[in-house]
């Protein structure tokens, strides 16, 4: 077993203007136990990058996201991201995802599949009066799940355009010092915490005030925690989704057979959805790290209690030890158990919600746009805990 500590190599591995997969996690996932790295703020972690062993890191009750809170995190940047419900553990984790997960059941995400439909129709109607070349994301990736998570936390349609910035400061990983990044997350705050104001003065049928009655009358959650809960949905509930949508469209244009595939049948958007999940790395690194609370051997590895450790979710979802060719692009892939939305108490609550934009998001350009092609250079959002475009022009 795995016990010496090694110098740790600097982190994250991945560029942020492609997305590739470092072949830094390959060399990695060939060798014994858990690698050592440092990222530019916080102290050494361990590093998952295997299946198995990001499964069990994200899945055992052994480790901890709210020890985070006691130490000194394995971080991108300045800021300390108390992150609400994503720094808890069971029982206060639970209390507040159950207060939320009503509304991403499959079965009341599917409700929304109609409008998504008639919102991606409306976009690309739009596109295509305007006419090529057109940036991909700012007229279609962004506002599909823009317009999807504000209509139901009931944000209203002319407040949309300030909370970007505030969302791509809350993701950032660039020079910002704390300092910038707290003031940055408490006018974030603010602002939510007047519209909690107006949904408790002026109820409506949205989550937000089904959110605010918990509060108010089942006292389930404080203030903060109702305000951050409002937070955490808006800005997580729109940003992967954003990104993700024009990251698999590239994909699919580097791989013009897989496209071909998939406008030959349409029926394998959900399948392709699926792998195109687990193919593409979407993180510039790992996710939040999880604490040992007590000794425990992973990999091989033996990770000492309050340690951290990092789980590589792009690189597990390429680990041949589970997957079969797992560098190769299948969109037809049968029994895809990738982890693209992670896995454990901690599993992505909107995951339905990006899976059914995703699909419709997808399946709609490709069938309208069948000479869908780049048409100019992409510029990359740098400096973001999300990779993927910020500016994608296409023709058709």
């Amino acid at each position: 077993m795995t016990t010496v500590e090694s110098t740790p190599l600097a982190y994250p591995f991945n560029s942020t203007d492609n997305l590739n997969l470092s072949e830094a996690y390959e060399r990695a996932r060939d060798t014994p136990g858990l690698l050592r790295v440092r990222m530019a703020y916080g102290e050494p972690a361990w590093l998952a990058t295997r299946y198995a062993d990001a499964r069990l890191v994200l899945g055992d009750a052994r480790f901890s996201r709210a020890m985070g809170l006691q130490h000194d995190e394995p971080r991108a940047s300045a800021g300390r991201r108390d992150s609400g419900i994503l720094s808890m553990d069971p029982p206060d984790h639970t209390r507040l995802r159950t207060l939320v997960a009503r509304a991403f059941t499959v079965r009341q995400v599917e409700k929304l599949r109609p409008q998504v439909k008639e919102l991606t129709a409306g976009l690309l109607d739009e596109m295509e009066a305007a006419g090529p070349p057109v940036d991909l994301v700012d007229h279609y990736a962004l506002p599909i799940p823009v317009a999807v998570i504000c209509q139901l936390l009931g944000v209203p349609v002319e407040d949309r355009p300030k909370f970007r910035a505030w969302s791509d400061a809350a993701l950032s990983t660039s020079s910002l010092t704390a300092e910038e990044f707290a003031v940055n997350r408490e006018e974030l705050r603010a602002y939510m915490s007047t519209l909690v104001a107006d949904h408790r003065e002026h109820p409506r049928d949205d989550l937000m005030t089904a959110l605010v009655e918990a509060r108010d009358n089942g006292d389930r959650l404080s203030e903060l925690e109702l305000v951050d809960l409002c937070v955490g949905i808006l800005v997580a509930g729109h940003e992967t989704t954003a990104s993700q949508i024009p990251n698999f469209v590239l994909t699919l244009l580097d791989h013009p057979e897989e496209l071909a595939r998939l406008r030959e049948d349409p029926g394998l958007v959900n399948s392709a959805v699926e792998e195109l999940l687990r193919f593409v790395p979407l993180g510039s690194g790992a996710g939040q790290p999880r604490y040992a609370i007590e000794d425990i051997e992973v990999g091989g590895t033996l990770v000492a209690a309050g340690e951290p450790v990092l789980v590589a979710v792009g690189a597990a979802n390429r680990d041949a030890l589970r997957f079969s060719s797992p560098g190769t692009l299948d969109l037809a892939r049968a029994g895809n158990p990738h982890i693209g939305f992670g896995h454990g108490v901690h599993h992505c609550l909107g995951a339905p919600l990006a899976r059914l934009e995703l699909q419709e998001a997808l399946g709609a350009l490709v069938t309208r746009f069948p000479g869908l092609r780049l048409a100019g250079d992409i510029t990359w959002k740098a400096e973001m805990l999300v990779r993927g475009p910020r500016v994608m022009p296409v023709a058709w």
